[in-house]
């Protein structure tokens, strides 16, 4: 499990007299822990529904108490937008929201996924609030494999899974990291931009994601060690409405799975 995840809702600007926030815990591995002050049942429900969305209700510890506080305009349509697919992004992390006041912080794989959380914070986010962004990119082996891709896309032939010349020579240079690594599991995930169908798109990310696979292999990868997914355009990392942004979409992702 990644998350060990803290989420801390306070309002120290806007507590009455004598209130006092509890303290949070420290998580165990798989949880998420989510404390604070909320002034009612209903902004409290709101939270966990959420987070036991995301994460399963088994794994969120809840430590909201209710008490004297006064909410921010907007606050529970705004907290709601923070509380999305991309934190489950996050390790050791914690996500603070004091007032209008947005804090992240932990550890995700990638500069990708780094600048992703960030955006998705940003663009949900109102003028009004504040956010302050503390997350870094782990030290393991995953960060070797995106420092030898360096935001390079491996390339195919136009509407095609078969590799150019481009994509070989970047998984060569791929392969010689992943013959170092010990006993780790490789996902190599297919991403394709929202032209034409999704259910073509599914099919030709999943046919990428397997070329790969199979070149990988050709240079001693083994085999059993890698699982090859197609995810279509379901996750784009940027707008689909630009070239530029099409042309990102279309990416094979690499990850380490513990």
């Amino acid at each position: 499990m990644r998350y060990l995840f803290i989420i801390l809702l306070t309002f120290s600007t806007n507590l009455m007299a004598g209130t006092i926030l509890p303290e949070a815990a420290t998580p165990e591995p798989g949880q998420v822990l989510v404390s604070g002050t909320v002034p009612d049942e209903a902004s409290k429900a709101g939270v966990l529904v959420r987070l036991r969305e995301l994460y399963g209700a088994e794994k969120v510890v809840d430590q909201i108490i209710i008490g004297p506080v006064v909410l921010p305009a907007n606050w529970n349509s705004s907290v709601q937008k923070l509380l999305n697919k991309n934190l489950k992004l996050i390790s050791h992390g914690q996500l603070k929201v004091d007032g209008n006041i947005v804090s992240i912080r932990g550890e995700v794989s990638n500069e990708l996924q780094r600048q992703q959380v960030a955006s998705d914070i940003a663009t949900n986010l109102n003028s009004t609030y504040t956010v302050n962004n503390g997350l870094h990119i782990s030290s393991t082996d995953q960060s070797r494999l995106d420092s030898v891709l360096a935001n390079r896309i491996v390339e195919f032939r136009s509407g095609d899974a078969i590799l150019t010349q481009k994509g070989q020579a970047i998984l060569d240079e791929l392969s010689l990291p992943l013959l170092q690594m010990k006993n780790e599991k490789l996902e190599v995930i297919g991403h394709t931009d929202n032209s034409g169908l999704r259910a073509s798109n599914i099919s030709l990310s999943k046919a990428r994601a397997e070329a790969v696979k199979s070149y990988l292999s050709s240079k001693g990868v083994e085999p059993d060690a890698i699982s090859a997914t197609g995810v279509g355009f379901d996750n784009p990392v940027a707008s689909n409405e630009t070239v530029e942004g099409r042309a990102r979409n279309r990416r094979i992702e690499f990850r380490i799975v513990k």
